[in-house]
């Protein structure tokens, strides 16, 4: 059965709209971009954009959540493997993969100050997949520990690959995960306990 010529025209026009943003922000501030600029850039007229918009920022935060269910689908598809070896090595590499394959957009959500939310929308990604495995792997007599230890590594994981970025990826990809995984470790070994974990 042919798909819904509507559903089809509605992605594309979606599509632009969502490129057409992320080209203007290159060389704007968000909080410059009108709906007007927007539409312009994707040869759109402004009826069209409300079909689907109520405005810059809503468009904005749909940037934003496709990246993160993106992000989630991945985690989800190595979580099994994480659980089985005890360690979050399984999800770094295609987590990294990911991110060079959207770096342009993740470059420019790093880049604006208006894309905070995003950055809380990862934090909160990586607590609401790290949390259980803490738990589990550390048992921490104090919750309060877990949030720390996941808000360090959240902030320290994308001041690292805007790090990364920033330097055009000079250093290899290789020694980039293995220094993300000692860092991660050393984190959670001077958290708790030696005598904390236990095998799960």
């Amino acid at each position: 059965m042919l798909k819904n010529p509507e559903d089809r025209r509605a992605r594309r026009s979606r599509k632009l709209l969502k490129e057409s943003l992320l080209e203007l922000m290159k060389r704007k501030t968000f909080s410059d971009i009108s709906v007007r600029d927007v539409t312009d850039a994707a040869d759109m007229n402004r009826a069209t954009f409300y079909l689907h918009y109520t405005g810059t920022a809503e468009l904005l935060r749909s940037v934003e959540e496709d990246l993160l269910e993106e992000l989630q689908a991945l985690v989800d598809a190595h979580m099994q493997e994480t659980v089985a070896v005890g360690s979050v090595a399984p999800v770094f590499e295609p987590v990294l993969d990911f991110a060079v394959e959207n770096r342009e957009t993740c470059t420019i959500l790093f880049a604006s100050s208006e894309a905070s939310g995003f950055f809380q929308a990862i934090q909160q990604l990586v607590h609401e997949n790290g949390a259980p495995l803490v738990r589990t792997w550390f048992h921490p007599s104090d919750p309060r520990l877990t949030d720390y230890l996941l808000n360090f590594l959240a902030w320290g994981f994308i001041g690292l690959l805007s790090e990364w970025f920033e330097k055009d990826m000079a250093l290899p990809k290789a020694e980039l995960l293995d220094a993300a995984q000692r860092m991660a470790d050393a984190s959670a070994a001077g958290l708790f306990p030696r005598g904390e974990r236990r095998s799960s």
